[in-house]
């Protein structure tokens, strides 16, 4: 099992956290907000620690679970802490209109988490293309959901694979890190399905495999 260290206390570190400690691997919650960090590790059970904001995480895998807006003044604030860590990015730069993106037009949010990162991280893209729920909610009807994963480094996304194995979900290599640009328009795919077509969001994109 590994060591995981969360940083952010919403959503998707709950649920994430709590897939974790359920798959039996040592969690760390880490926010600015100590109280919620607290608070998380409390609900995510199975001895999950707190750690404080900004020092170095405990953890060899990073999940960076903080909405894009925050994450990348969070990457330079943990700075030289985060060198040698496998940070999973698993934000997604989407403007408020909900059909575009607030990063620049020649870039794309891991990317840039990429460019704040200390030499030595490797960054892989995963879990971007759930809902919070669902993904808490794991296997429907006994299939299990679906998690894509993009990066440079083949080992580190390998890491990642087998983590997010180990939590009964599905890994599908998508590609190189570039390939998150993709990932991250696979968030504006739901959005618009949210808005258009489902009207809800308790549904999960993933592959049908024929035959």
């Amino acid at each position: 099992m590994s060591f995981i260290s969360i940083i952010g206390s919403g959503g998707m570190a709950a649920a994430i956290g709590g897939l974790a400690a359920k798959a039996g691997h040592a969690v760390e919650v880490m926010s600015r907000d100590a109280a919620k960090a607290q608070a998380l590790a409390e609900q995510v059970g199975a001895g999950a620690m707190t750690g404080a904001f900004g020092a170095a995480p405990a953890g060899d895998i990073v999940i960076l679970a903080v909405p894009y807006s925050a994450v990348l003044d969070v990457v330079k604030q943990y700075g030289e802490g985060l060198a040698g860590k496998l940070l999973v990015d698993i934000t997604n730069p989407v403007a408020s209109d909900w059909t575009s993106f607030v990063t620049p037009s020649d870039s794309f949010g891991a990317q840039e988490i990429a460019k704040a990162a200390p030499a030595g991280a490797q960054v892989v893209k995963a879990f971007n293309t759930q809902f919070s729920h669902v993904l808490a909610g794991g296997p429907v009807e006994g299939h299990p959901l679906d998690v894509f994963i993009a990066g440079d480094d083949a080992q580190a996304k390998a890491r990642v694979s087998a983590f997010v194995e180990s939590l009964g979900l599905r890994p599908f290599d998508v590609g190189q890190l570039p390939m998150a640009r993709t990932l991250e328009h696979v968030c504006l795919l739901s959005l618009g399905l949210l808005k258009h077509s489902v009207k809800h969001t308790n549904f999960a994109i993933g592959v049908s495999l024929l035959g």
